[in-house]
């Protein structure tokens, strides 16, 4: 990029644009806060994550994640299992029970998502997507990475 004007702005939007679609998450959403959402979603994806792994994905302390952990524990929603390949480390899984709260996080996320997207076709939002996707990749510290 040569014309250092262009883009100035574009990551302060981005922040915005994302604090908005995260305020319209919790308005819509069910008792479950975003955090709690994200990290069942993760959970759900990444079927035996190691504790430690999902806090580096999810960018908050250990500490923080075992508070969520056990709240969604206790709800019958995440089960800690030993690792086999360490005993001090806990391997995550969601419970069947888990199903219908991941089907309503998808509907909350689905319907912020058709807010956020009113007005853009289809090919604008693929556009949007694959240039996303580039600046994703031009900062990972590991370009390997494709956790998001």
């Amino acid at each position: 990029m040569t014309d250092k004007s262009v883009g100035n702005n574009i990551g302060f939007l981005m922040t915005d644009v994302l604090r908005l679609m995260r305020r319209e998450y919790n308005k819509n959403s069910s008792a479950m806060t975003l955090m709690q959402a994200k990290t069942l979603l993760s959970v759900s994806r990444y079927p035996g994550i190691r504790q430690v792994t999902l806090a580096e994905h999810l960018e908050i302390q250990p500490i923080s994640l075992a508070r969520l952990i056990d709240q969604l524990a206790k709800t019958g929603l995440v089960e800690r299992r030993a690792d086999s390949a360490d005993r001090r480390a806990y391997c995550l899984y969601v419970t069947d029970a888990a199903a219908e709260q991941l089907m309503k996080i998808n509907q909350a996320i689905g319907e912020v998502r058709l807010k956020a997207f009113d007005g853009l076709t289809v090919l604008e939002i693929e556009q949007l997507q694959a240039l996303l996707e580039k600046i994703h990749h031009n900062l990972q510290d590991d370009p390997s990475e494709n956790v998001s």
